[in-house]
Formats: structure tokens, sequence, C-alpha cells
């Protein structure tokens, strides 16, 4: 037992003392400056107090925060996943709920979502499925012309947004059978420009070489990729992921043409790009059949007439083309470590990834709307 003993993992822990030491107030913040009588441990007064026999320490603090009779908590936890579902908060200064802060659009809303949420145990599950379920989530997210609120702040119609650039990421690997469900582990290094990480080190660095994975592991999901605070992973700093150096409550969503340079040219998008071509091919041999599948599989709906048209049109264009040019065709499929099929032809294959990178790079496959 003492051997087996020695082999655990030990870890420090934090725990109260004792007697609690003295604390007042410091003067100017200033350590060696304490002023005034000795303090007692709790709550901002304007808040309530803590719940009748809860311990003075960070449990009383715990149960005080999930406490009914907390103003905030809930309040602000539920705005966030609100965000998180339509884009904007009911709050849309999900930062400030103070009075600085914008006023909700729907107070009501609010407090009856939050309501919910405690009554439900805190189940963030049932709360999305609340939303997802909801007429107010299902709109069509068209202009109306019947109703002047350019920012939607009556949710009169659906918001339309851009997906954070995790989301569309794991969308593609999914969308092309190759995503790695696996949770858990080491931080993963996908497809990124050779020397990128030499070009910004610093000198004393010790991350001055980055080694690409390999394997199923290049295909895990974006929460696992690596991250380095001065040069984060190109593709997720395009779609406006956080730099993690401070606190970010609600991200920017912008749209410039570096992104579709980007959709349409890294390595991984069209390599799941290819992997998307073989699933449909491999689905029927009707192209409108495996058009119909592709949209529905990105945007749950089909093609519009025009988006058949074009789609359509440009498949054909491209089997002539690497019909009579197979190494163009070679050179497109061979992106990424994922084997092709070999048992596609090399033509149809490239056809149907350029129909794939692109359409994994239109409104349909990017946008919630």
């Amino acid at each position: 037992m003492g051997d087996l003993q020695k082999t655990f993992t030990t870890t420090l822990v934090a725990q109260d003392l004792a007697k609690p030491r003295e604390t007042k107030v410091l003067e100017r913040g200033e350590y060696n400056m304490p002023i005034g009588d000795p303090l007692e441990p709790g709550v901002p007064a304007v808040m309530g107090s803590l719940p009748d026999g809860a311990p003075k320490n960070r449990l009383g603090l715990a149960q005080w925060l999930t406490s009914r009779d907390q103003p905030l908590v809930s309040r602000v936890l539920i705005n966030r996943v609100w965000q998180r579902t339509f884009g904007y908060g009911l709050v849309r200064t999900p930062e400030d709920f103070g009075l600085q802060g914008e006023q909700p659009t729907h107070p009501e809303l609010l407090d009856w979502l939050a309501v919910e949420f405690q009554d439900s145990g805190w189940n963030l599950k049932h709360m999305l499925k609340l939303m997802v379920h909801s007429k107010t989530f299902k709109q069509d997210s068209k202009i109306r012309a019947d109703i002047q609120d350019p920012d939607n702040r009556l949710l009169a119609r659906g918001q339309a947004y851009r997906l954070d650039a995790e989301v569309i990421r794991d969308i593609g690997l999914w969308a092309g059978n190759i995503l790695n469900e696996k949770m858990g582990g080491e931080g993963v290094k996908p497809y990124q420009p050779d020397g990128l990480w030499s070009a910004l080190m610093h000198p004393a660095s010790n991350t001055k070489k980055y080694v690409r994975d390999k394997g199923e592991k290049i295909y895990q999901r974006s929460i696992y990729v690596y991250w380095k605070r001065t040069s984060p992973h190109p593709m997720m700093t395009l779609f406006d992921a956080p730099d993690r150096e401070s606190s970010c409550v609600m991200r920017s969503r912008s749209n410039t043409a570096l992104q579709s340079l980007g959709l349409l040219n890294e390595t991984q998008r069209i390599e799941m790009s290819r992997k998307l071509a073989e699933r449909l091919i491999k689905s029927t041999d009707d192209d409108q059949r495996r058009l119909d599948f592709l949209y529905g599989l990105l945007s749950s709906r089909k093609p519009t007439a025009n988006e058949k048209k074009a789609c359509m049109k440009l498949v054909a264009t491209m089997r002539e083309r690497y019909k009579s040019s197979e190494e163009d065709a070679l050179s497109l499929i061979s992106s990424g470590d994922a084997p092709r099929d070999q048992k596609i032809p090399v033509a149809e294959l490239a056809a149907w990834t350029q129909l794939t990178t692109i359409v994994l790079a239109s409104d349909a496959a990017i946008l919630i709307y």
C-alpha cells in the first residue's frame, strides 16, 4: 500500500484556517495600511444577505449565489445562454448588468427564464432545448417591412449571425465524417502555415518550432486546439476567437475577405471538403439527390432553384476540367493526411470537392439564419 501511495499525484488545495485571520479595510488598497475595525465575511447589502445558517466562508458564498433570493446569478447566466442561442442577449451588455449597462428588452421574459433555470436544477440542457424549440428561434430571419426594428430588439424575426470560429471548424469535420469526438487530452496541433511560430517567437521562447500532430488527433474538436498566446491558430484568429488575454463575454463578428480566402484554401478546409465529397458520392449516383443531401446536412433545408442551377453548372464544368487534367485533380484531392477513397474516380472526386469547398464556405454552412 505504501508503494502504491507513492505513485499518487499530489496537488495543492485550499483550506479554511481554523482561526480566520483578522481583515480590515486597506487605505487606498495599500496592504500595509489597514484602517478601522476588523471586518466580518458577508455580501453586498444591496443584494441581500447570506442564507440563514450558512457558514461565513466560501461554502456560504456558494449557497448564497445559488439561492432563490439571489437576484443576479441566474439572470446573468441565462442571458449568456440566450446570447449563445440568438446572437444577442436580452440584455445586450452581458458584461454589465448595472446602471451603466442596457436595460433588458424583455424583462419579464428574462425573469421567467431565470426562475425556470433555477426550478430545473440549473439544467443548461433543459434551457437550451426550451429556447431552440421555441417559435421565436424557429422564425425566418428575413427583414419584415411592416416592422421598424432594424436591430431586431423585439424579436419579430429570426436573428442571423455567423457561427464562432470553433463551431465553423467542427461542423466541417463533422460533415466530412472525420470529427474525432474523443474528450480530454493534450492540446491539439492541426495544420498551420510553416514557420509561423519561428517568425513570431520571443528569443527566450521554448515553443520556437511548431510540430504538427498526426493521425486522428488533428481531427479533435476545436476546443482542444493548442493555444499559444503570442501566435494563436490563424483560422481561429480570422474568425474572431478571443486572444484569451482577458475575459471575453461577447465576441465580435467581422466579415472580411481574408475569411473567405481561409475557408477556400486552408489545408484542413480542403481536406474536410474532400471527405464530404466522398460522403456525397457514395450516398447516391444522382447529382440532384447529392445536392439535396449536401444542403440538408449543412443547413437543414433544400437548395433553392438558383443554388441548384449554379451548383450543377459548377460540377459539370469541373468534371470536364479534371478529366482533361488529372494532375490538377490529384493536387486538389491530396490535401491533408486523411486517405482518399481509391474507388472513386479522380475527376469525379475533385469536381465534387470543388463544390463542397464552396458550399462549406457559404452562408449555408457558416451562418445561423
